[in-house]
């Protein structure tokens, strides 16, 4: 008897260890059936991830050259023969809609070539920002025109020339009639313009198009 139940227990101790080891290979085959389910989940997240990413951090632009702030113009004329620089300036530290710009005036002596030369500043800021510099090494894009109105002064040629010949007009030359007379001299400058356009190798404006950095009008003597 005790022979029989001792047969009995390890028959159903078998059964029950192949019952759970069925079980735990289903289990196994279950868990391998859904591999490929969350492998693909795990990629759409993945992707979707990028994407967003992609959204969120676009390629930034490549920047413009952002036109500079021009607080000051100061414009020196020296007698090529010899004799006193003259210095115009225009200055207006808050630019538009603040205060009135201080400009001075200058005196010249009749009948006499004057060179001249132009320093552009920013002096809105610390350490002081020489714009002409910048105007120098951006020289294809740039050039001065010049004007008078009234007085004995006229403005004659250029005297300096970008990489392409064209002309800048950081420097020239100008002149005064035999008799003095008081009147004023404006000073433009603009960038991006057509240097090849008519006229404006010669200083006029008129089809030179572009934009102004600055455009001031100070009085002579």
């Amino acid at each position: 008897m005790n022979h029989a139940m001792d047969e009995l227990l390890i028959t159903r101790e078998q059964h029950e260890n192949t019952n759970a080891i069925a079980t735990e290979t289903i289990k196994t085959m279950r868990t391998m059936n859904k591999l490929p389910l969350i492998i693909g989940i795990a990629g759409s997240m993945l992707l979707l991830a990028s994407c967003k990413k992609d959204k969120e951090d676009p390629v930034a632009p490549t920047p413009v050259n952002e036109e500079e702030l021009i607080t000051s113009v100061y414009l020196r004329m020296w007698p090529t023969m010899g004799g006193d620089t003259a210095v115009f300036s225009f200055v207006d530290l808050d630019g538009d809609g603040g205060s009135a710009p201080v400009i001075v005036g200058d005196t010249l002596m009749p009948n006499t070539i004057y060179s001249s030369s132009i320093l552009l500043l920013n002096e809105s800021e610390m350490p002081v920002d020489t714009i002409s510099n910048e105007v120098a090494q951006e020289a294809e894009a740039h050039q001065f025109f010049f004007s008078t109105t009234g007085g004995s002064l006229s403005w004659t040629a250029y005297s300096d020339a970008d990489m392409n010949g064209d002309p800048i007009g950081l420097s020239a030359t100008w002149n005064t009639a035999m008799s003095a007379g008081s009147g004023d001299l404006s000073v433009v400058l603009r960038h991006e313009l057509d240097k090849s356009a008519v006229g404006v190798g010669g200083g006029d404006i008129t089809n030179a198009g572009g934009e102004t950095d600055i455009e001031v009008t100070i009085p002579y003597m």
